[in-house]
C-alpha cells in the first residue's frame, strides 16, 4: 500500500465517520414522531395484580 492508497484508506473512513454522523443527526432531528400518549401510565397494584 503505497501513499496513495493510505490516503485512499483515511479519506473514506473520514466520508464513513460522517455519513454515519448525518444519518444519526437526521434521526435525532426527526424523533420518533408523535406526541407520548396523555392517558394511562403508571397504576398502583394491588392483590391479584401483584402476583
Amino acid at each position: 500500500m503505497g501513499r496513495s492508497g493510505l490516503f485512499t484508506l483515511i479519506r473514506r473512513a473520514l466520508v464513513a465517520i460522517g455519513a454515519g454522523i448525518a444519518v444519526a443527526a437526521a434521526i435525532r432531528v426527526r424523533g420518533s414522531g408523535g406526541s407520548p400518549p396523555q392517558k394511562g401510565g403508571w397504576r398502583e397494584l394491588r392483590g391479584d395484580d401483584l402476583r
